[in-house]
């Protein structure tokens, strides 16, 4: 297997992250649509944002002579990480505001590594990569505020006292 340089390596981390977002929007819809079907189409447009960003950054793994196979391999590696942390937090019981809840910690995660990714590629003088970080990362910070915003509004109409 070719052995892969940090920034590689890194477009496999986003790429993962990007993957296991997909599965985490389809949990939280499922969920929202037990409560609150007024979610859906934003956690729909979510979806389809990560299928779009995963497509673009496997097309842009392909670009690396080589190293497309280790890159996607690293990405399934990171997705079935996600994929755990996701197995673990959102159980039988959870509801709306357990899976936004996830979805804040998964998108700060995400707004992360698509930042640590951008200043390598900035070191770097990577055109590609700089120009799929400038079509992502704003995708991200949009999904990391849409999903905090939810979260405290679901929060606030609790009531506090009730039972958990």
């Amino acid at each position: 297997m070719a052995e892969l340089t940090k920034i590689e390596s890194k477009l496999g981390e986003v790429t993962g992250l990007v993957m296991a977002a997909k599965t985490a929007t389809s949990r939280v819809t499922t969920l929202a649509r037990k409560e609150h079907e007024e979610l859906v189409p934003v956690l729909e447009r979510m979806h389809q944002e990560a299928v779009a960003t995963e497509e673009r950054c496997t097309e842009l793994a392909g670009s690396f002579d080589g190293k497309k196979t280790a890159i996607l391999d690293e990405a399934r590696d990171t997705r079935d990480k996600a994929a755990r942390m996701l197995e673990i937090y959102l159980d039988d019981d959870s509801e709306a505001l357990d899976g936004f809840e996830f979805l804040t910690m998964a998108e700060a995660g995400e707004v992360g590594h698509w930042e640590v990714l951008k200043e390598m590629a900035d070191n770097a003088g990577d055109k590609q990569v700089i120009e799929l970080v400038g079509w992502a990362l704003p995708i991200q910070q949009r999904h990391l505020e849409g999903a905090r915003k939810t979260a405290a509004q679901l929060a606030a109409a609790e009531s506090p006292h009730e039972a958990a």
